[in-house]
Order: structure tokens, then sequence, then C-alpha cells
């Protein structure tokens, strides 16, 4: 549902003036305030391996349960300056990206 709608979201998020934060890839750049969690790129070439290896006939009772091993942190500062915030400086260079 939130996948669908986080333009939605975003939208009426900006217009009541709330935060927002999502794990959703592509949030931040909507104009969501703050994206932070995997890349579905990443799932979807894990995806891939996994089910490469089902067809070569391994069970997937055997595959292991995998982690991501690496978050993304993107920030929008336009959203943050609409909403009249201030991120700190420590939070932005941990960034991955910043959105101005």
């Amino acid at each position: 549902m939130f996948t669908v709608n986080f333009p939605i979201i975003v939208t009426l998020a900006a217009r009541y003036a709330m935060l927002t934060v999502s794990s959703w890839e592509g949030f931040a750049a909507e104009g969501g305030l703050i994206q932070y969690g995997t890349s579905i790129s990443w799932a979807n070439h894990l995806l891939g391996i996994y089910t490469g290896r089902v067809l070569k006939g391994t069970r997937p009772g055997d595959l292991p349960v995998v982690q991501p091993t690496k978050l993304n942190l993107v920030i929008n500062l336009k959203t943050a300056k609409a909403l009249g915030l201030t991120i700190p400086t420590t939070l932005l260079v941990r960034a991955d990206e910043v959105i101005e």
C-alpha cells in the first residue's frame, strides 16, 4: 500500500507540514524528508541469484537467510527547508545522498 501510494503520502505530508521517513527507494527524491533502508535493486539482484540456485536444484530450505549489509541514508534538504528544519551537519556527512 505504501509503495504504490508514497507520492500521495508525500504530497499530503507537505500540505500538512508533517515529517516523513521511509525505507522505500525514491521516497526522498519524491519529496519525502528522509529515506533510510536497503536498496531494492540489491534485493532484486539477490532474488535473481536465489532463483538461479533453486532452478539448479538447491532446496529453498538449504539457502541461508540474508540480511542487508548496506543501508542507504538519503536526506532531502529542500523538504527540510520547507518544513523549517535544520538538519545537523553530523547527519548530513553520514548521508549517502543529499538532495538540495
